[in-house]
């Protein structure tokens, strides 16, 4: 649903007489909540809410007299659509010419009597205010002030924070118990001379304690925070989220629970003689609330999460299985019935996703692009921009789901028709990328950045590229979107290790015209050693046919086209034994050899 443009110039009225009385002369909302999700509780949507933006990428600023908002290019044309008509203007980052956004903030206030912009040090980083900090100081002596939430005074009917209870995580689909983990842990903090920590990301935290919550809109994960000190763990979490089971399980591992507005409490009472805070993923009014002496450095629990357990291996192989035969049974409705808007395709795949045992919601909000809508990156179909699906052109399917035991996460775009020879050359281009990073043998330690551009070889031929990553890591019943490795352009150092799940998306966005996505959810995995060393390669978990009417065949190569073959064999073999007659022959069409 947009957000009404006179209710956007009602806030911005509101926020700029709080500005004015607090002798502010700018407001900087970014998209976090006091964890640094990327996704957020609704209680922290106040980017959202003052712009009308709804992305998951971006950050606005306010000063008394004009808006920006800052986001990347998966948002470029989502964003621009949903600022029309308010007085933000759209800044697009990595683009040539956009400014930082200090360096707007000093042109807008260069003649202001107030040289204080505001930030709510609860839902920014460290690093972000100290990078802010510096940078704001070079713009004429900007000053930030840290201590001031403007959504308390003027967000009326705000969100409360959720509530949800949550649950265990079976040791059946986790393969390390919290007390195996937390010893990990604290083997770790030692080694960075670290006595303790605190965890603010939630998904870390589910993670590290093997339960799951409900707090975020597709994310399973529970609003908290947990201080790891060397003999003691405290959880803070508001108490009626905590069963009486998770009560007992949280007692039985030595785990203490404390209200969730009481972590500051615990900070400035904190007994070792150091703790290690992430100026990544801590926020800087809890930095400020600690007495003792504060490691920087990174937090070890991503990369341990990162690296699967072979129960949650096992779990995603099982869980890709009945997603699969759901995309199949999609796919066949699809073709059978055709008459679709954007809307119902994404409706019908998520019901037919729920008939799954295991079955725990979506894993994000489907994007379901039709031809030009495609090419939106980040698209979501709303009641006021679905349109009806026609007899020509692709639809870009992007989609997941929770299950138990997986995360999901799958692209494909398909023919409802006939297609231009346009479409049909930068499908086939889009598809060599894709089979090419999948076909791909590396070193072991490899980077992401140093893959990359495998995927992006056979478009860069062509004059062709895209500005978003080429894969992230995937939750094992977590959030979809998971660090710290990734595969894309801008570097990234976290190394490539066996047990790391990743996707590979290659896609081209014609704006105006059409987009195409392929996506599959991979496993690294051992693939031998040499002389050389070791060597890693990829398992794809992702079990559902590509669509190969758009495809050139005489642009694959034999390779490429042997890879496909063998993909579509083995899909094949892994879901037919759980589908009807019917599924079956269809599916048995759809993966036939080319």
């Amino acid at each position: 649903m947009k957000t009404d443009k006179n209710e956007i110039k009602e806030r911005l009225a509101l926020l700029r007489q709080e500005l004015q009385r607090e002798r502010l002369s700018a407001y900087i909302f970014p998209t976090a909540d006091p964890h640094q999700s990327e996704y957020t509780a609704d209680h922290w949507k106040g980017r959202e809410w003052i712009s009308g933006f709804n992305g998951s990428a971006g950050t606005a600023v306010v000063t008394l007299t004009s808006a920006a908002l800052w986001t990347d290019s998966r948002y470029f044309i989502a964003a621009a659509e949903q600022l029309e008509g308010t007085e933000f203007q759209l800044m697009k980052l990595k683009v040539d010419g956009t400014p930082t956004i200090a360096e707007w903030l000093g042109k807008e206030l260069a003649d202001a009597t107030d040289k204080s912009v505001g930030i709510d040090g609860m839902t920014a980083s460290i690093a972000t205010v100290e990078e802010l900090i510096g940078d704001l100081r070079q713009q004429g002596g900007l000053m930030l002030q840290t201590n001031f939430d403007v959504l308390a005074r003027i967000w009326n009917n705000r969100p409360s924070i959720p509530l949800n209870p949550i649950e265990i995580q079976p040791l059946a689909l986790t393969g390390e118990d919290a007390q195996s983990k937390l010893t990990r842990i604290r083997k770790a903090l030692r080694e960075q001379h670290a006595d303790g920590m605190l965890m603010a990301q939630l998904d870390d935290i589910a993670w590290t304690l093997n339960l799951r919550g409900s707090d975020v809109h597709c994310n399973p994960v529970f609003v908290s925070y947990l201080l790891i000190a060397s003999q003691r763990v405290t959880l803070y979490i508001n108490k009626e989220k905590v069963t009486a089971d998770v009560q007992r399980y949280l007692a039985d591992n030595g785990i203490e629970v404390a209200p969730y507005e009481d972590v500051a409490k615990g900070l400035r009472d904190y007994f070792e003689y150091n703790i290690l805070l992430d100026p990544d993923e801590v926020n800087y009014t809890l930095m400020k609330a600690v007495k003792r002496e504060v490691v920087r450095g990174t937090s070890p629990v991503p990369l341990m999460k990162a690296v699967k357990t072979e129960a949650e291996q096992e779990g995603f192989r099982k869980a890709m299985v009945r997603d699969g035969v759901a995309m199949v049974r999609f796919l066949k409705w699809l073709e059978e019935n055709p008459q679709q808007t954007e809307v119902s395709v994404a409706d019908k795949l998520e019901a037919l996703r729920s008939e799954q045992p295991l079955y725990k919601g979506l894993s994000f909000d489907t994007i379901a692009g039709y031809e030009a809508h495609g090419a939106i990156v980040h698209y979501e179909a709303t009641a006021e921009t679905d349109v009806p699906l026609e007899q020509k052109g692709f639809l870009l399917l992007d989609s997941g789901a929770q299950y138990q035991d997986g995360t999901t996460d799958i692209t494909r775009t398909i023919a409802m028709g006939p297609l231009t020879d346009e479409q049909k050359k930068v499908y086939t281009l889009v598809l060599k990328g894709h089979i090419n990073l999948q076909m791909l043998r590396f070193p072991d330690g490899a980077t992401g950045t140093q893959l990359d551009a495998i995927a992006r070889q056979p478009l860069w031929q062509h004059g062709l590229n895209f500005l978003h990553g080429t894969g992230h890591g995937v939750g094992s019943y977590l959030n979809v979107h998971e660090g710290p490795h990734q595969i894309r352009m801008e570097w990234k150092p976290a190394k490539l290790r066996a047990g790391m799940t990743v996707t590979d998306e290659p896609g081209i966005y014609l704006e105006g015209r059409f987009g195409v996505r392929i996506e599959n959810t991979l496993l690294v995995v051992p693939a031998g050693e040499t002389e050389c060393g070791k060597f890693l390669g990829f398992e794809t978990l992702t079990l559902c046919p590509i669509d190969v009417k758009p495809i050139i065949v005489e642009m694959l190569t034999a390779d490429e086209r042997q890879w496909l073959n063998d993909y579509h064999a083995m899909v094949f073999n892994r879901l037919k034994n759980s589908l009807n007659g019917e599924e079956k022959a269809w599916l048995a069409v759809a993966t036939a050899p080319i």
